[in-house]
């Protein structure tokens, strides 16, 4: 037998073999505790992450004058610091009522984004939110929600012949406009196309009592 073979060398051998998986086995485990003493540790001296509160945002762009559906809305969680005063926190709420400018996806729907029965309570001290037919569809189109307008009114041909124009309200405040009102209606002067602003009771008390006999039209002013 040669010495390479004797059994003291095997035995020799298989126990180097031995010392060697026990120590790497060892090394392993340490580094192992080592790693997970490392994650308790900055588990522990981490902060928990902030509370959060459910609240509306668009589900999708929404431009000015739509009226919201549950198509247009999501329910998403936020950082309750980090939200805009008068965040919406029900689809109900914001279901049915019409948005005053144009919204963007995921953004918070807030309470003045919003024209709803409940919105003209935040109109102000003495302003009413008034419906007004404008003759002219074309020139609705162009108006946005926030704009300030001046609305004229002028008589029929018959008595005015000059085509004479008053002012019946300065300086209102464009609430909503209906979305594709002059496609709905068409461009026909005898239709036109409902705008809601918000002015004073006696303004709108003149408005209406314009609508009936004349025809109604809009400029815009500039904002202030």
């Amino acid at each position: 037998m040669t010495g390479a073979g004797r059994p003291d060398d095997l035995v020799s051998r298989w126990l180097r073999d031995l010392v060697r998986a026990t120590q790497w086995h060892r090394r392993l485990v340490a580094s192992g505790m080592l790693a997970g003493s490392v994650a308790l540790a900055l588990h522990v001296l981490a902060p928990p992450p902030p509370p959060t509160v459910a609240v509306v945002a668009a589900a999708r762009d929404v431009p000015a004058g739509e009226r919201l559906t549950d198509r247009h809305l999501v329910v998403v969680r936020r950082v309750r610091e980090f939200l805009p005063d008068g965040a919406i926190d029900r689809t109900s709420a914001a279901r049915g009522a019409t948005v005053t400018s144009a919204v963007r996806r995921g953004e918070i729907i807030t309470d003045v984004r919003l024209v709803s029965p409940q919105a003209v309570s935040r109109l102000g001290n003495g302003l009413v939110a008034a419906p007004v037919r404008i003759a002219d569809t074309d020139a609705v189109s162009l108006l946005r929600p926030g704009d300030l307008v001046d609305v004229l009114a002028a008589g029929a041909a018959e008595t005015s012949p000059i085509g004479e124009a008053r002012l019946v309200a300065s300086a209102v405040r464009v609430l909503a406009v209906p979305r594709g009102a002059s496609e709905r209606l068409g461009s026909t002067l005898g239709d036109g196309a409902l705008v809601l602003v918000s002015t004073s009771t006696a303004t709108a008390v003149r408005l209406a009592g314009a609508a009936v006999t004349d025809r109604l039209s809009v400029v815009l002013r500039s904002q202030p």
